[in-house]
């Protein structure tokens, strides 16, 4: 077993171990009895309200870096400019026609085996 395969059978561990406390502890407070905790409705409260502030601080900061992003990012050019731009870089790489006589740039033909 690689060093990555052992550290995902632990998050997986972790995981089913705290997705069944949080399930037990919502539905089933009772147990918690066992343990010495008595207000079983405040702890039902934390359970919901912890996930909740941690899911709703996350969207918050994910908003925010948003917000940044497209705060300092600069604006793009029009359309119109960059349309122009190529337009003239394509006017710019054609090559220029020069004057060469017709006979220079026929290739002459060459002869046929019977015209030999």
């Amino acid at each position: 077993m690689s060093k990555d395969q052992a550290i995902g059978g632990a998050i997986l561990v972790v995981c089913v171990f705290v997705a069944l406390f949080y399930v037990v502890t919502l539905f089933y407070p009772s147990w918690l009895n066992v343990v010495g905790v008595n207000d079983t409705g405040a702890v039902q409260f934390w359970i919901v309200a912890v996930p909740v502030f941690v899911a709703f601080v996350a969207i918050m900061l994910i908003g925010a870096w948003i917000g940044w992003t497209m705060a300092t990012t600069p604006p793009p050019k029009p359309i119109e400019e960059i349309t122009t731009e190529m337009e003239e870089k394509k006017e710019e790489s054609k090559p220029e026609e020069t004057a060469v006589p017709v006979s220079a740039s026929v290739a002459p033909e060459k002869k046929k085996k019977s015209d030999k």
